[in-house]
């Protein structure tokens, strides 16, 4: 076999599994969603299709509300997530010792070794009203009696901070690592303050990381289920909690996937938005020279 026909085979060889990992588990199930979202039931084993479940929830308001709290509270802990994890990748990246920077790391990585359920039920026994929290604020005087912290937005965004900030760490950590030190010592020797020098130099050169880790966090935050629930109890009022209630308790698929597809559609039309308002383009913040 000629050395150019065997290259090529390597080439097919190495991508197939990914291909097929993208056609079986990513394309065929968004479009046989997108069919199920189509399908309207009329009677047992009589369907017609056409737009009917997307009118019925323009129609329903506590649908459409519940979506438009998703996004904004997914926004807000994507905000809260890069205030909190942008000055722990710049210490990693660029003021660590070399030694230290895997350590620190590593105690990032830390919450991943738990599932979401058991880092939920964590939250839980320290926030409950008989939790560690209530119990110290007793023992020390503060509070006179039991005090419950849970089924509120408060805790709801913690939460999900805690649990998404590792995915704005990480990138903001690879692109802050390509940075050039003599870039910051030439903006001071240039007479610019540290706020100057962080916002005319570092930020910029920061901002392809900044919105990956944006763009991650707010669609594993949008698409979260678990932790609002469980946290936020009954008055979570998460979308995906109605795409389960739909699809488990109410065994309307048609409604679910519907549900399924607009969540898709409008947090990838906030994700576009979003590059459209920073100047940047999906291909330079997935690779960035």
């Amino acid at each position: 076999m000629p050395r150019s026909d065997a290259g090529k085979l390597s080439l097919i060889l190495l991508f197939m599994p990914f291909v097929l990992w993208m056609a079986l588990l990513i394309v065929l199930p968004q479009l046989g969603v997108g069919y199920l979202s189509l399908r309207e039931k009329l009677g047992p084993g009589k369907y017609s299709f056409g737009l009917a479940n997307y009118m019925d929830f323009l129609h329903e308001p506590v649908y459409w509300n519940t979506l438009l709290r998703t996004a904004w509270m997914s926004i807000l802990v994507t905000i809260l997530a890069l205030i909190v994890g942008f000055p722990v990748a710049y210490y990693i990246a660029k003021i660590a010792r070399q030694r230290s920077r895997a350590a620190l790391f590593l105690m990032c990585l830390i919450p991943l070794w738990v599932s979401d359920l058991v880092r939920a039920f964590g939250w839980i026994v320290l926030l409950r009203e008989t939790g560690l929290i209530s119990g110290f604020l007793q023992g020390i005087g503060l509070i006179s009696g039991p005090v419950e912290l849970l089924y509120n937005d408060v805790t709801v965004v913690v939460g999900l901070v805690y649990t998404v900030v590792l995915f704005m760490i990480v990138p903001l950590v690879s692109t802050l690592d390509g940075m050039d030190n003599s870039m910051i010592e030439a903006g001071y020797n240039l007479g610019g303050s540290r706020f100057t020098v962080f916002r005319r130099i570092v930020v910029p050169y920061a901002m392809p990381g900044i919105v990956a880790g944006c763009i991650i966090v707010f669609m594993l935050t949008a698409g979260s289920y678990l932790t609002p629930i469980l946290l936020g109890g009954k008055n979570s009022m998460w979308f995906t909690e109605q795409i389960y209630e739909q699809f488990v308790t109410r065994y309307n698929w048609e409604s679910g996937a519907t549900f399924g597809v607009l969540l898709l559609a409008f947090t990838s039309f906030v994700v576009w938005l979003g590059l459209r308002l920073t100047g940047q383009s999906l291909a330079s913040t997935v690779a960035k020279d």
